[in-house]
């Protein structure tokens, strides 16, 4: 199976699917995944920004607050060490035309994290909290330069189904 947009497949020749390392292992075994807190703010802003999502952790701050109703939206922290080293948002939002589907809007883990495990189990929580709320099918955006994110989802069993452009309005 491949990405319809970059050729990205699940273990394509960019990405060798490896044993972890024993630094690796200790940080999945010491990993915990928690709801985020407030106190949470600051770190998901720098890691945001890694991604080119430029935040303050004030601007986080009221970003959360917002999520409304609260019932229908998670942000979740992978925690190792005491350090937050990746975060997911999802969301569930009743649409006319496909049954009840959560969505992944976002998720960052640190850049001295990646291909250790942290997204993958990230995802796995999220797929679980939209299962509890009756959700059918979990989906995510992800932008068509980022291959390495592409082959990430589709190695955690998503399917490329569409491709669109999309259009923004400001107001």
């Amino acid at each position: 199976m491949r990405c319809g947009n970059c050729e990205a497949k699940p273990y394509s020749a960019g990405y060798v699917k490896k044993a972890y390392s024993g630094d690796e292992r200790r940080v999945l075994r010491n990993m915990r995944i928690r709801r985020a807190r407030k106190n949470d703010s600051a770190r998901i802003a720098e890691l945001s920004t890694q991604l080119g999502y430029p935040a303050t952790g004030q601007e986080i701050v009221q970003r959360m607050e917002r999520m409304r109703p609260r019932a229908l939206h998670a942000v979740f922290v992978a925690e190792s060490e005491k350090l937050v080293t990746g975060w997911l948002h999802v969301s569930v939002t009743p649409l006319l035309e496909v049954p009840l589907r959560a969505e992944v809007n976002g998720l960052v883990v640190d850049k001295t994290q990646r291909s250790a495990g942290t997204g993958a189990k990230l995802l796995q929580v999220a797929e679980r909290w939209a299962a509890e709320k009756g959700c059918k099918s979990v989906s995510v955006r992800s932008n068509v330069i980022r291959e390495r994110a592409h082959e990430f989802y589709l190695r955690n069993g998503y399917e490329h189904y569409k491709t669109q452009k999309a259009f923004r309005k400001y107001l």
